[in-house]
């Protein structure tokens, strides 16, 4: 019995009708104080009820060890105040940030809104963080106390204040600081809610971040770019070439998407305006198929040679089998756990579990790409 999905999703959703932000600001609030007593009686109960351990979902990639491939996304722990809790709620790895150089309130509330008739979410938060600074603080502490079981990614993304022809630097001051304390780095180019970010991802702009990037990255931490679902298949293929050149670890496919197609929400109660006439990025169900073709269009390109983290829609073992046998090696959530739960990441591997036992698998680094995989006679 799932008492999430049963009394709890729909008191606050629908009876209390809770604003989302506030919930998360709580929720947030309580993992930190969790990940502050890692030995304590209610961590050991949430390792037995939500992690479940099988040496045919662990992966080695790019120099790290992965338990297992259900990640959380980047945007739940902006300042990385809950690190060490992740790997008792059965995560294989977590991304905490958007981190910028500068500390930011982010935009004006309300920016946070749940859509459940399309299972999504709708956010314009602005990458709201305490700097690099702090986390970087907050990060050796963490590291200096706990063992850390699962990788901790960090999101970069460029701070508002700083003008479109410096973000390479902005870019360089926040990986100064956090280079030594994160697993793996991530360059955000692509939330649709810093006005000028995405034009970022264009393949000269992004270049001198990398450049100055891997300059600095003499440890060899493995580097990541966070990519558009909107872009087209000419630009996804320049950033393909850029991800060679500058040996990037891999992409991540993908963020939120700008597009409202097919949305079934005609008011967003909070504001009384359409989803069509709100600003900010769609995360959830309308995002799954869109973020799918994304992969599959560059395991192609490709031929699996560079790794893909797939996000976008995922709340099901279906749907994370969908986005692995793409080409995605890994695999992050963030809207599907906020609607079903956090049984929800337990249910996912267990169920790739029976895709492999079902497919004559014997571990899910030989499901990566086998939808486009072309058979051998």
């Amino acid at each position: 019995m799932d008492i999430y999905q049963l009394a709890i999703r729909p008191l606050l959703f629908n009876v209390v009708k809770t604003d989302s932000e506030w919930l998360h600001q709580q929720t947030i609030r309580s993992f930190s104080w969790l990940s502050k007593t890692p030995a304590s009686w209610a961590n050991q109960r949430l390792q037995k009820s939500l992690c479940l351990y099988d040496s045919r979902l662990e992966q080695n990639l790019f120099g790290l060890n992965f338990p297992n491939p259900v990640g959380l996304a980047a945007g739940f722990d902006k300042d990385g105040v809950a690190a060490g809790i992740w790997s008792n709620l059965g995560f294989g790895f977590a991304e905490v940030g958007t981190v910028t150089f500068h500390a930011q309130p982010g935009n004006p509330r309300p920016r946070l809104f749940r859509l459940p008739l399309d299972k999504a979410a709708l956010n314009r938060m602005g990458f709201n963080n305490s700097g690099a600074v702090a986390m970087a603080a907050r990060l050796a502490q963490e590291k200096h106390e706990l063992t850390r079981s699962i990788p901790i990614g960090i999101n970069l993304g460029k701070s508002k204040i700083t003008p479109l022809e410096a973000a390479a630097q902005d870019y360089l001051d926040s990986f100064r600081l956090l280079k030594n304390l994160g697993d793996y780095f991530v360059v955000n180019v692509s939330s649709p809610n810093t006005p000028g970010l995405r034009s970022l991802q264009d393949a000269s702009m992004l270049s001198a971040i990398l450049d100055l990037l891997q300059q600095e990255n003499t440890a060899h931490k493995p580097i990541f770019v966070k990519i558009a679902p909107d872009l087209d298949w000419v630009a996804i293929a320049d950033i393909i070439t850029l991800a060679k050149t500058y040996q990037l670890a891999g992409i991540i496919a993908t963020n939120t998407t700008i597009s409202r197609d097919g949305l079934k929400t005609q008011v967003i109660d909070q504001t009384g305006k359409s989803p069509q006439d709100e600003a900010g990025g769609i995360s959830g169900e309308p995002l799954r198929d869109r973020s799918t073709e994304v992969i599959r269009f560059i395991w192609q390109q490709t031929q699996g040679q560079i790794p893909i983290i797939g996000v976008g829609g995922i709340f099901s073992a279906e749907d994370a089998w969908e986005k692995i046998t793409a080409g995605a090696s890994l695999i992050q959530v963030y809207t599907g756990w906020i609607y079903e739960g956090p049984m929800m990441v337990r249910r996912i591997l267990a169920g790739l579990l029976s895709k492999l036992e079902q497919s004559g698998l014997n571990s899910i680094n030989e499901a990566v790409g086998l939808q486009t995989k072309i058979p051998k006679f």
